[in-house]
């Protein structure tokens, strides 16, 4: 009873008191829609524009889930490519972090030149900007196994291989499922950017042309549809990591 009001009640009572908050200070100061509607006119923006936030929605979670597979896929393989070896390591990583440092969304202007205007930048920047967190993870997990147990390994006749194999990615799996619930988020910051900027469907095409029509109602509308797509991906993430790396928080309860 306690953790459930800890991790359902408690934040469902204290995103209720935000929009009561809102919605009266929206009311109280007669705020303007164009400005800042309130949550109610947020409602109503939502009922009336259900199909397009819908099916506008659906496309961003199809270029989101894209992106997000192909930076796991991959995330995972350099990760534990970078986390090899001390000299691969030192080698690659500074160029990892120069390509982190470069702001995607200079790049999306490229990815439409290259190819077009659709869903494969979007997907494309989903996966470049979730694809960093993942191999830096994966990478820091194998890199920081304990010199020690890779001496005894090796004393009792284990392989690189076979430490890597049984030690460094086992090690490794709590930083990568942590690292998944920060690319999930960043990947619908992806997806979004990229539909801004060109794009034929998805929540972020949809706000810019609620924006140019001045539907401010519907830009706050299609982000909270964000906002919900972001915290069931989240919360399923967080479940997936529970299930499969629960051994390496298993005295979290001791004492509760």
């Amino acid at each position: 009873m306690q953790k459930f009001k800890e991790t359902v009640l408690a934040p469902f009572l204290f995103v209720v008191a935000l929009f009561v908050l809102w919605e009266l200070i929206c009311r109280g100061f007669s705020i303007a829609p164009t400005i800042l509607p309130s949550p109610s006119d947020i409602w109503v923006a939502m009922v009336r524009y259900w199909d397009p936030i819908v099916s506008n929605s659906w496309q961003t979670l199809f270029t989101t889930l894209a992106g997000f597979g192909l930076a796991i896929v991959f995330g995972l393989l350099l990760g534990v490519f970078i986390g090899w070896s001390k000299t691969i390591y030192g080698a690659l990583y500074p160029v990892m972090i120069a390509f982190n440092a470069v702001p995607k969304v200079a790049v999306v202007p490229i990815l439409i030149l290259w190819f077009g205007i659709g869903t494969v930048p979007a997907i494309l920047t989903a996966f470049l900007i979730s694809f960093f967190p993942i191999v830096v993870n994966v990478a820091t997990g194998i890199a920081t196994t304990e010199p020690e147990l890779r001496d005894v390994l090796r004393a009792l006749g284990a392989s690189k291989l076979d430490i890597m194999r049984k030690v460094g990615i086992p090690r490794s799996m709590p930083y990568f499922f942590g690292s998944l619930k920060i690319a999930i988020t960043l990947a619908f910051v992806g997806s979004v950017v990229s539909e801004t900027v060109g794009s034929n469907a998805g929540l972020g095409k949809l706000m810019l042309d609620a924006q140019a029509a001045f539907k401010v109602e519907l830009v706050f509308a299609a982000l909270v549809a964000l906002a919900v797509l972001g915290i069931v991906l989240y919360a399923i993430t967080a479940w997936v990591e529970k299930r499969m790396t629960g051994w390496a928080h298993r005295g979290d309860n001791q004492g509760v």
